[in-house]
């Protein structure tokens, strides 16, 4: 059902309305003048605005033209009963969905109204819902990100899954390599089968060569049963193969043997067995530098990297910042039964500024610090780590004697996402000073409603 706000000077109007639709299952709040419903439509969102327009303090053509700068979704009915040309083309003009003449049929004209925007919003919802279940389905809900980099490997991710081609994911320690293998194995049409993961740089030469290829009886010391290797168990399904970088150079040939054939010998043997496994291989590694200095094969990177995938650090996607953050915060703070549930502005902005050189395994190790220390319902800027607080001393600027903003960190830094970080942080905090009301925020930056919606949308704001 709809949230509804109904605005008219005539009590017998409101009255009339707010019981007709809350008897349908409506949400229906009132106001009686323009100014009451301004401070309404600034503290909340309602879907349909129902309002006069001839009313002493403020019209409602003028009403109309705040909501759509307040809340522009919602769906605006304007109703008269002294109806004119000049204000239905006004109403029309400046966005409102409909415009009824007050009188004996003004409920019969306003329910089938106020009932297909119900519909649309219900269908809304449930696209919204059809949406969220289509990412948990396909391994998508945990990759997290708004940004273009982040937008362009989900639409990445979703073409390449159903191909049988191998993929090479690069990226830095904890950019969410395993979460992209993962994804793409639950698109493709291998997703009923095993998804098989090994780190190729946790295990000696001679141990990784008996976990990937499997070994007989007899075959060294200890090995008193056949075992199959994970190339078997993973048959039919993909192996995710992390750290491929790390491999030795003599597994690197035999590795290259089975991708060139499809066959896997285990240890001992003298047979060959069929293996149907797509590969995804990934690495923290630069394998061009690897390869120049001998350390890599350049055969086997050409057989792995058929598709290549590079993920972006944090500090270079940092709009996507908040959105982790709050989103560790909900699953913490549930974890530990806290009631968390918000991110002060100002300990948001060391967030964003920080360069999180562990990616998002770091940022959500923090966050489940925080959550563990914080004994207030936000965030603070005290439960953050020491670390965070020193790189935000030394990277944000501090006026010197003559007044001048000249800290330069001794690294240096980056001059534009330095800015966007500060941009972005002040638009925060004006949206957390003037309660999530934007013209407030816009006025106390003393910026034009339009540039902070440019802004707004331009930091996912």
């Amino acid at each position: 059902m709809a949230h509804m706000l109904i605005v008219d000077d005539e009590r017998s109007i409101c009255e009339l309305l707010e019981i007709s639709f809350r008897k349908e299952g409506h949400k229906v709040e009132v106001a009686s003048s323009g100014e009451a419903a301004k401070r309404l439509l600034a503290s909340r969102i309602f879907d349909i605005v129902v309002s006069d327009i001839c009313m002493p303090d403020m019209d409602g053509v003028e009403l109309l033209r705040y909501s759509k700068e307040v809340s522009p979704a919602s769906i605006f009915i304007l109703i008269t009963g002294v109806p004119t040309i000049d204000t239905a083309v006004s109403a029309v003009n400046f966005g409102a969905d409909r415009y009824v003449i007050k009188g004996d049929r003004l409920l019969d004209e306003l329910r089938p109204a106020v009932q297909q925007v119900a519909e649309r919003l219900a269908l809304k919802k449930e696209a919204g819902y059809l949406r969220r279940e289509l990412r948990r389905l396909t391994g998508l809900d945990h990759m997290i990100g708004t940004s273009p980099k982040m937008r362009a490997i989900f639409e990445l991710i979703q073409n390449i899954a159903p191909q049988p081609s191998r993929v090479l994911i690069t990226g830095e320690s904890g950019t969410g390599k395993e979460l992209v293998a993962r994804a793409i194995h639950e698109n493709s049409a291998r997703a009923k089968s095993p998804f098989i993961t090994i780190n190729c740089g946790a295990f000696p030469e001679t141990l990784l060569e008996s976990e990937l290829f499997g070994y007989v009886k007899g075959a060294f010391t200890g090995a008193n049963e056949n075992r199959n290797g994970l190339f078997h168990a993973a048959h039919g399904g993909t192996l995710f193969m992390d750290e491929i970088g790390n491999m030795s150079v003599t597994m690197q040939v035999k590795l290259y043997r089975v991708l060139q054939e499809g066959k896997v010998r285990a240890i001992g043997s003298t047979e060959e067995s069929d293996v149907d496994v797509r590969i995804i291989a990934a690495t923290n590694k630069d394998l061009a530098k690897e390869i120049a200095e001998g350390r890599f094969r350049e055969d086997l990177y050409y057989r792995l990297s058929v598709i290549p995938i590079h993920l972006p650090p944090l500090r270079e996607r940092r709009e996507d910042i908040p959105l982790l953050a709050r989103e560790f915060l909900g699953r913490f703070a549930k974890s530990m039964t806290k009631k968390i549930d918000g991110i002060e502005p100002e300990a948001m902005r060391r967030l964003e500024v920080y360069d999180w050189p562990g990616n998002v395994r770091e940022l959500e190790n923090t966050i489940e610090r925080a959550v563990a220390l914080e004994s207030g319902n936000r965030i603070s800027v005290d439960a953050l780590p020491e670390r965070i607080q020193k790189h935000f001393q030394e990277s944000v600027p501090h006026a010197n004697h003559n007044g001048n903003h000249t800290c330069l960190p001794q690294e240096g830094l980056s001059l534009e996402e330095h800015i966007q970080g500060l941009e972005r942080s002040y638009l925060l905090a004006a949206l957390e000073r003037s309660g999530g009301v934007r013209t407030q925020a816009a006025t106390l930056l003393k910026m034009s409603y339009r540039s902070f919606r440019h802004y707004a949308k331009k930091y996912g704001v």
